[in-house]
């Protein structure tokens, strides 16, 4: 984008002063001028007309005034500048691959585990505009609830959706994980992330959880894996003939295994004890995933003189050739 003209060495403006000088100069000389014959009655030229020359006089006077004040400004050294900015961004592609076994119902997290898993989920994706995100959803079995998309509203939408018991229950890591590696294989993103997100111990599924991390990791898919449940037992609603009513399960994680998937494709692993570690650990990972903006700005800047030289040179040659023909002065 070219910008407006600036002058490096504006002080030389302060030379413009001399052209009143010279201006007032110019017109003392020409009112003081006395010819080089002189009558002392010009009555024999009553009808006299006055030649072209007459009105061209000050034409050599104009065209040299003009070449000085362009060569003070061309001192002055206008410059031009043109500036912009190169903007270069890194997609990444994240897929979310979230337990809705029925153990996700405990309520050691608020009002459960699945409510607020999907509750710090939901804030996530709406914190990535940029980035394009899907949904994986695995119990006894896997499935992928969103593909890869920039339609956040309709991701959110799905996820408000999800409950446990949609699928057969259990808890299959490996199937979760694999399938969610499916989505991302043939991404053609930077970075490709998946957010594994569960409670509990491989117990379902075909695929072994450790043969989805080493298929991630030749993929250059990076895991963040997130156990949700705290330590010891969890209160857990159970159907009882007086209706439903909490009773504490001993939570079991796997976290060497989620460990050993993060460590395996580059990722991180967390336990998620509260809502607020759920959240700063998704704030964690955000920060850590952010887009990446390269931004340049450039600026190049060009002088503007020769064309003032050139056209001052022009006017000096004008005044030359008006001196020396039209306007010359016979002896």
């Amino acid at each position: 984008m070219l910008t407006d003209i600036v002058f490096a060495n504006p002080e030389y403006f302060y030379l413009l002063l001399i052209v009143p000088l010279f201006v007032a100069h110019y017109i003392w000389r020409n009112t003081k001028h006395f010819a080089s014959i002189q009558v002392s009655d010009t009555s024999m030229f009553p009808s006299a007309p006055k030649g072209l020359k007459i009105y061209m006089r000050h034409l050599p006077f104009i065209f040299r005034l003009a070449a000085i004040s362009l060569i003070i400004v061309a001192l002055a050294r206008p410059q031009s500048s043109t500036s912009g900015t190169n903007i270069s961004i890194e997609g990444i592609d994240i897929v979310i691959a979230l337990d809705v076994s029925g153990s996700m119902l405990a309520r050691d997290l608020t009002p459960d585990r699945l409510e607020a898993s999907k509750n710090v989920a939901m804030e996530f994706i709406g914190g990535r505009p940029g980035d394009r995100m899907g949904l994986v959803v695995f119990s006894g079995e896997a499935f992928t609830q969103v593909p890869l998309t920039t339609d956040h509203s309709i991701l959110l939408n799905m996820f408000k959706g999800i409950k446990s018991g949609m699928i057969q229950d259990g808890t299959a890591i490996g199937d979760g994980l694999a399938t969610a590696v499916n989505r991302l294989r043939e991404s053609k993103a930077i970075s490709k992330v998946i957010i594994l997100l569960t409670d509990g111990v491989n117990n379902a599924g075909s695929v072994d959880p450790m043969t989805a991390a080493e298929i991630a990791r030749v993929f250059g898919i990076r895991v963040y894996t997130i156990g949700v449940g705290t330590y010891g037992n969890a209160p857990y609603p159970v159907q009882t003939p007086f209706g439903i009513q909490l009773r504490d399960m001993k939570v079991e994680i796997d976290e060497a295994l989620l460990k050993q998937i993060a460590d395996q494709t580059g990722g991180e692993y967390y336990r998620a004890t509260s809502n607020q570690k759920l959240e700063s650990i998704y704030k964690e990972i955000d920060e850590l995933e952010k887009s990446k903006i390269d931004v340049t700005e450039f600026k190049s800047k060009h002088e503007e003189f020769l064309p003032l030289v050139i056209l001052s040179l022009l006017f000096l040659a004008i005044e030359f050739l008006l001196k020396t023909t039209t306007l010359r002065i016979q002896s």
